[in-house]
């Protein structure tokens, strides 16, 4: 049995989850503000469930910073319903037990219950404020935003894998801007874009006159990167001469510049490749005991089509990111989007970004159609590969996330509402009757009906 402190605003929420805990056999205290819920606080309390966005000049963040920065602390599990990157990131550095999103079931909170650990002792510091470069609200990338979090402070190795165009150096970004280097370098190195003769007197630096023209010192990315993060991209592609050199380097904090004596290093190693290292393992083509060294900490990142959900928040945010010179806004209409969501994506996100970008350039109207979105420059799902089960929940959900949108910026004005979406205006009212927006449901936007719908 454990005494579980609720800190939510909303007291509906509060209730719920009050009556869940009690039937579970737990006991429940409440919380209305961050200021409340750290007054409540005591050594009986086991666990808090804590809401990230509090009226009261305290939010969920600053409340998880103050328990967590107390001597044994109990696990913090934050809730949200309004999930980014940059939030998750956030709160599992400093230190929450889990970053979930609401609404919570009640086996869910069940199985939270049984996992949580005891008092904890940890002491940690304010994260920085960084952009929310990860885009995406999937369980998916959730998972890697929670890694994110997690791995940011450790100075142990990390290796990245995921698909080319998958947002590699994101992740090893965000892993500096969100750690305890973040005033350090950051320093990115493409290991399949370096000749083999070059690669390294760019990794570890070079004196002057050691090799035909070599006419001054150079200090290398490891060095370059001290009390940093050094970014070796495409690691799987490193020559095996350069991969002992790496391991040394990794074991003994020491790097040998060509023509030099060996120098301390104080840099921060992540790697990522988009091959499967395992595999060169076994083939001999890549160093067992160096991959067992890199894989200290692994985080995958899943292909664009695994995550369909994320299509349309990365399709917005890349359109509004190429408005910003112009000022000019656009909007896809209904049909664009599902097109993007039909898409198999074999370049991943930067194929996205490419396709959005174009598709912006030349679109002379305010609103990018299905005609506007160019895939054609690479696949297309084939016709008898297996559809992502949750590719048409997806897909219903945005059409109707799109329809909601489109009639709240027209007034409710249902013809108008049809032509943004580019569909006509009895394919828009058969779609509100399937996903239930009742015409009641779209005057009330505005309070009002147009004279073309009356």
């Amino acid at each position: 049995m454990a005494t579980v402190l609720i800190v939510d605003d909303d007291a509906a929420l509060r209730d719920g989850l009050a009556e869940a805990l009690t039937d579970l056999g737990h006991t429940a205290r409440l919380a209305a503000s961050g200021r409340e819920g750290l007054a409540a606080l005591g050594d009986d309390i086991d666990a808090v469930l804590l809401d990230l966005r509090m009226p009261g000049g305290m939010d969920g963040i600053e409340v998880l910073r103050r328990i967590r920065s107390a001597h044994n602390a109990p696990p913090v599990v934050v809730l949200t319903a309004f999930a980014s990157a940059a939030n998750t990131i956030e709160a599992m550095r400093l230190g929450a037990f889990d970053h979930l999103s609401k609404p919570i079931g009640r086996d869910d909170l069940s199985d939270l219950l049984n996992r949580l650990p005891k008092r904890s002792h940890s002491i940690v510091e304010p994260a920085p404020d960084a952009g929310d470069g990860l885009i995406g609200s999937s369980e998916a990338i959730r998972q890697v935003q929670k890694a994110i979090g997690l791995a940011a402070d450790s100075d142990a190795t990390v290796l990245i894998h995921g698909e080319t165009g998958s947002g590699k150096e994101l992740v090893a970004r965000a892993l500096h801007t969100y750690g305890k280097r973040k005033d350090g370098p950051f320093i990115a190195v493409n290991c399949a874009a370096i000749p083999e003769d070059l690669l390294e007197s760019e990794l570890f630096g070079h004196v002057k006159g050691s090799f035909t023209g070599a006419t001054a010192d150079r200090t290398g990315a490891f060095r370059d990167a001290a009390n940093g993060t050094l970014f070796l991209d495409e690691i799987g592609d490193m020559p095996l001469a350069m991969q002992a050199k790496i391991l040394r380097a990794l074991q003994e904090q020491l790097v040998t510049p060509v023509g030099g004596k060996p120098v301390r290093t104080t840099a921060r190693i992540v790697t990522a490749t988009h091959r499967d290292l395992a595999k060169l393992v076994a083939a001999k083509e890549f160093r067992e005991d160096l991959y067992y060294r890199l894989n200290v900490v692994p985080i995958a990142i899943p292909p664009l089509r695994e995550r369909a959900a994320d299509i349309l928040p990365l399709a917005e945010h890349f359109l509004a990111r190429v408005a910003v010179p112009s000022g000019r806004h656009k909007q896809l209409t209904a049909a664009a989007v599902a097109k993007l969501q039909r898409h198999g994506w074999p370049g991943n996100v930067r194929e996205l970004r490419n396709v959005i970008e174009r598709a912006y350039i030349l679109t002379r109207s305010d609103v990018i159609g299905s005609d506007d979105i160019d895939t054609s420059r690479a696949g297309v799902l084939p016709a008898d590969s297996p559809p992502d089960a949750d590719l048409p929940a997806a897909v219903a959900q945005l059409e109707k996330m799109m329809i909601l949108r489109a009639l709240d910026a027209c007034g409710g004005n249902r013809t108008e509402a049809a032509r943004r979406l580019g569909i006509n205006r009895q394919l828009l009212y058969t779609k509100m009757q399937r996903y239930g927006i009742a015409v009641e449901a779209s005057e009330n936007l505005t309070g009002r009906v147009s004279k073309d719908d009356e």
